[in-house]
């Protein structure tokens, strides 16, 4: 690693020298050359696999910017676009040569389309809308075509207008009916008043959006266009401005201030694709993985609606000081659409610690111990970090007897490399965990090399789609090593490359912060040569949930690096189970027969075909009735949420006077064993532990 480093910095400080004699000046123009020119030279002799910057490169740029700019296609029109189209095999051409045409000619095109947007969408919502009419709407922008013209495209601003307000009417309607039943004496408004309210709330939130547009600055919006080259190489591939850098070195240092939850853009909308364990939104258990994010309010404040908004704009809404409120309208995975309300605070680092937890199962005791993320603090090697804890939980259930133990790696989406290796050497003697690979060199094998095994005993390893990176590599090699069964979904997240943060201004002398660049290094393998990248880790026991039939994980991100395999490490496998095959036979078989997991699978068919049906009626009494069919299809699957596993979770003796004196971390683990306590999967799990049986001669040796 530091070989690699001093290569690529010596790389950097030449690119540095060539670019610092071409420029000269401080000024914006300057900087993006600059930035461009820095970022062509590390992407091409950094990146582990690096794109030609040709044609078929510039043609993907193209697309990508452009539809990040107006993911609704409504602002550019069709001639704009072919104006556009003659840059469109030519900016591989700019980007060497630095010039930023390309980027002048649509950006300032598009703040054109939004000053004239201004007058439409003020027209139109100053009229009433007709929703008696048959007319539809497809929310999937990416099937739409650009308007030929500006009368069509203030048709596009109609349509998408009138369903903001449909929504909103919906929603005001909704709660008339709800007034009027707790109270009989109150005068409910009419429709007409109502659709009225509803043009105006959304009037008032598209003021808001474009004040709020208004405001950015030239940096906020050529970061954009550096991050449709950067993610043409790779999505983990990315530029971070310096206010995105800020924000991302808080979050390192382990301290956020918010809701508790990682977003991420897709087309023109704010997904939820973690809930930070034991933050806010998790301690309020409303807000899931999948859904998706309409408007936010501040309390009790008019709620503004962030489709179409970019990410790093929705996140400003979404976050805020510890104690305010967040009133979001979320639309869940299976197409119905909620208020919730999370109180926000500090999220702290402990609550990415590790947590164990004990239970007994037909008669036998058992620890389970949860994972959030393989921590470490590079800058501080002696404090704390999840190998060393992972080892003193384990010995501290060991006192208490346990006969087998789970390892909860759901929603675990990695970290350190080194912590990973490291807890896998506490279930092995020692030998190859992974295999690293920068690029165009040999693989380096990474060897456990500690001989103590802290735990020779049954083992469970839980995933999930959301169990990434550090999680696979482990969950691989205790898949390899025969050393535990892997329960959870089809397969793992697939994330099989690593990335490093690279500050610009190490490398180039320059008055401003040119922010950084997350790039990827390095890809690696299982010990048997196989890579996780796209396929993950397929699990010995496929659990159905959710989201089986949702496009999730890395094959479903723009441009992953593809699957490929090495040479087998050599190893040897543990082996020391008598029933392992016959174990994970069993539990296939108890699954397919399981009426839970049955209504699990169609649930999740379910809602992967209320996701693919994306016309929406513009008439409000068929799109009541789609509202309410909706709901009524959900209520068959409500069994679901409400299971009970019925086993009684206990936190370890050692954290008992820990919580008496501490009422946050009693509530938290109060909050958490009533989770556990509803958890289908933790139940199969228990199920499997109970049944493996270690060989007789191993046993007697230990």
């Amino acid at each position: 690693m530091k070989r690699y480093y001093k290569i690529l910095i010596s790389l950097l400080l030449v690119v540095s020298v060539l670019v610092g004699f071409q420029f000269k000046d401080n000024n914006d123009p300057e900087k993006d050359r600059i930035l461009i020119g820095l970022l062509r030279y590390v992407l091409t002799n950094g990146h582990y696999q690096p794109q030609n910057i040709d044609d078929t490169f510039s043609v993907q740029v193209f697309n990508n910017f452009t539809e990040s700019l107006d993911p609704a296609k409504r602002f550019f029109t069709q001639s704009d676009i072919d104006e556009f189209s003659k840059y469109k095999t030519l900016i591989d051409d700019e980007i060497k040569v630095e010039n930023i045409s390309f980027y002048n000619l649509v950006q300032d095109r598009l703040m054109q389309r939004m000053q004239e947007s201004k007058g439409y969408y003020k027209e139109i919502l100053d009229q009433p809308f007709d929703f008696n009419s048959d007319e539809t709407i497809d929310v999937d922008f990416k099937k739409q075509s650009y308007a030929s013209n500006q009368n069509e495209l203030i048709n596009v601003w109609k349509k998408q207008l009138k369903h903001s307000a449909l929504v909103r009417l919906h929603e005001k309607l909704e709660e008339e009916i709800n007034k009027k039943t707790k109270d009989s004496l109150y005068v409910s408004k009419s429709f007409d008043e109502l659709e009225k309210e509803a043009r105006e709330s959304t009037l008032k939130n598209l003021n808001e959006y474009f004040d709020f547009m208004d405001e950015l600055d030239h940096t906020e919006w050529f970061s954009n266009y550096i991050n449709s080259i950067a993610e043409t190489f790779d999505p983990h591939t990315s530029y971070l401005a310096p206010k995105i850098k800020k924000r991302f070195d808080i979050s390192m240092a382990g301290k956020l201030e918010g809701i508790g939850a990682v977003l991420q853009k897709r087309n023109d909308f704010t997904r939820v694709v973690e809930v930070v364990s034991g933050g806010p939104a998790w301690r309020a258990g409303e807000l899931e993985v999948g859904d998706i994010i309409l408007k936010v309010a501040q309390g009790d404040q008019e709620p503004l609606d962030i489709v179409g908004m970019r990410l790093d704009d929705a996140i400003e809404f979404i976050k805020g000081k510890k104690g305010t409120e967040a009133r979001l309208t979320i639309k869940k995975i299976d197409g119905t659409i909620k208020v919730i309300s999370i109180i926000r605070d500090i999220v702290e680092i402990e609550e990415t610690f590790v947590k164990s937890t004990t239970v007994n199962y037909n008669g036998k005791l058992y620890g389970l111990i949860n994972l959030p993320k393989f921590y470490i603090d590079f800058e501080e090697k002696s404090s704390r970090n999840s190998a060393t804890d992972m080892a003193k939980e384990i010995e501290r259930l060991k006192q208490e007897n346990v006969e087998g133990f789970i390892i909860d790696l759901r929603d675990n989406g990695g970290g350190s490399l080194e912590t990973a290796i490291d807890i896998a050497g506490l279930f092995i003697t020692e030998g190859p965990v992974v295999q690293v690979k920068y690029r165009g060199e040999a693989p380096m094998i990474k060897n456990d090399t500690d001989k103590k095994i802290y735990w020779n005993g049954p083992l469970v390893v839980m995933v999930n789609e959301l169990s990434a990176s550090a999680s696979e590599i482990f969950a691989a090699a205790m898949q390899d090593y025969k050393r535990a069964v892997i329960i959870g979904s089809k397969q793992t997240f697939g994330k099989g490359t690593v990335q490093n943060l690279l500050p610009l201004n190490n490398y180039f002398r320059f008055g401003d912060d040119l922010g950084a660049l997350k790039i990827t290094i390095q890809k690696y393998y299982r010990v048997n040569g196989g890579s996780v990248q796209l396929k993950g880790v397929i699990s010995d026991v496929a659990l159905p949930d959710r989201y089986t039939y949702m496009e999730f994980g890395e094959r479903d991100q723009k441009n992953p690096l593809s699957w490929d395999y090495i040479n087998e490490a050599k190893y040897i496998a543990w082996n020391n189970y008598e029933n392992l095959n016959d174990v994970i036979i069993k539990s296939n078989h108890r699954v397919s027969q399981n009426d839970n997991f049955k209504l699990i699978d169609e649930s999740a068919k379910w809602l992967k075909k209320t996701q693919d049906e994306t016309t929406v009626s513009l008439k409000y009494d068929l799109f009541k009735k789609d509202v309410e069919t909706q709901k009524q299809n959900s209520k068959k699957f409500e069994s679901i949420s409400k299971y009970k596993n019925n086993l009684d979770f206990t936190s370890p003796k050692y954290e008992v006077p820990l919580m008496a004196s501490d009422s946050i971390l009693s509530k938290k683990r109060e909050i958490w064993h009533q989770n556990l306590s509803k958890d289908i999967y933790v139940e199969e799990a228990l199920h499997v532990l109970s049944e493996l049986k270690i060989k007789r001669q191993l046993l007697v040796k230990n």
